[in-house]
């Protein structure tokens, strides 16, 4: 069995992308620039409006795992996908970008794959109506122990743990990547996923080698408004941890050590991904033992060239782009 280099568990989801205008939303009762979560029928009504609508695999640590791969890291990608035509795409595609999707799409799915239906206004707000599906019921028989086992890094995504069923494949997959020698960590996905789940993630902070949160999840992990004060306790408890702060400098905390990153300004095209893609830098130079401030910089970088332009995976070469810095 290979040993990947990181294997990411998370929510496979499908991007599908239309464009279109203000009477379009109007009509369709869609709430302009929001994430709103849909049901089945809702889900499968508006995809049948999208005008020449295009497809690309998404979701968040599935983002990150891609970025990673596209940087050469031998990689999987663990997610529940139905045997139907979207989730048939999701498992090509992640393969097309050099991802092993680890399980082959479903055919006794009662729910069909997930999908996020974005529309686009010609002032470039983006209108997302997700429909969760058969992603969040991923389970512990998802995640083979001979790929969490291998993993040099594993990555958790935080939005799994709205069911108990993926709370218990985390934990698996995290006992079986610490015990082949892995690090295993977390991206706590949401301030609102961490008030929902702010116990569990409190374990998980003591219990993994690296957490990787923004300011807001952060400050609502530790129930307060001094960001300072949050990070200062989660380095007690924890091996490493990252706060990205959007705009301002990235701070990062491992033991006695803290390292703090400058964020060059860029005016975004589409911030869409700006987390996911700092996550792959981050964690690519994590996996080549880069010093931590090298591994900051280099999740910087990642973040400004996928706000650069549309979608939420990179475009150029990044890997050059860390060359053009200095870093490798």
């Amino acid at each position: 069995m290979t040993r990947y280099q990181a294997v990411g568990i998370g929510n496979a989801i499908v991007d599908v992308i239309s464009q279109c205008d203000d009477a379009f939303l109007t009509r369709m009762g869609i709430e302009k620039s929001v994430m709103q979560l849909i049901e089945q029928e809702r889900g499968e009504y508006l995809y049948t409006q999208m005008q020449a609508r295009r497809q690309m695999p998404g979701g968040s640590v599935a983002n990150t795992i891609a970025g990673l791969g596209a940087l050469g890291l031998s990689t999987g990608f663990i997610g529940r996908v139905s045997d139907d035509e979207l989730g048939r795409f999701y498992a090509q595609a992640m393969t097309d970008v050099g991802t092993d999707f680890v399980n082959p799409p479903r055919a006794d799915g009662a729910l069909p794959t997930s999908r996020s239906m974005i529309f686009v206004t010609p002032d470039g707000e983006r209108s997302m109506n997700t429909y969760l599906g058969i992603s969040t019921e991923l389970d512990e028989g998802d995640v083979p122990d001979a790929v969490a086992g291998q993993a040099g890094i594993l990555f958790l995504e935080g939005y799994l743990f709205d069911k108990p069923k993926g709370k218990a494949a985390f934990l698996a997959a995290a006992r079986a990547a610490r015990t082949g020698g892995g690090k295993a960590g977390i991206t706590l996905s949401d301030p609102f996923c961490v008030d929902r789940h702010r116990d569990d993630f409190r374990r998980l902070v003591r219990d993994l080698d690296y957490v990787i949160g923004n300011e807001h999840e952060w400050k609502s992990l530790y129930q307060t408004e001094d960001l300072g004060a949050a990070l200062e306790q989660a380095a007690v408890e924890s091996g490493l941890i990252v706060c990205t702060r959007s705009g301002h400098d990235v701070v990062l905390v491992e033991g006695e050590d803290t390292v703090t990153v400058p964020v060059q300004a860029v005016t975004p095209v589409d911030a869409t991904g700006a987390g996911d893609q700092f996550a792959a830098g981050f964690l690519y130079g994590v996996a080549t033992g880069q010093p931590l401030a090298v591994a900051g910089r280099m999740g910087c970088i990642a973040a400004a060239e996928v706000i650069g332009h549309y979608g939420a995976r990179p475009e150029t070469d990044v890997k050059a782009l860390f060359a053009a810095a200095g870093l490798i």
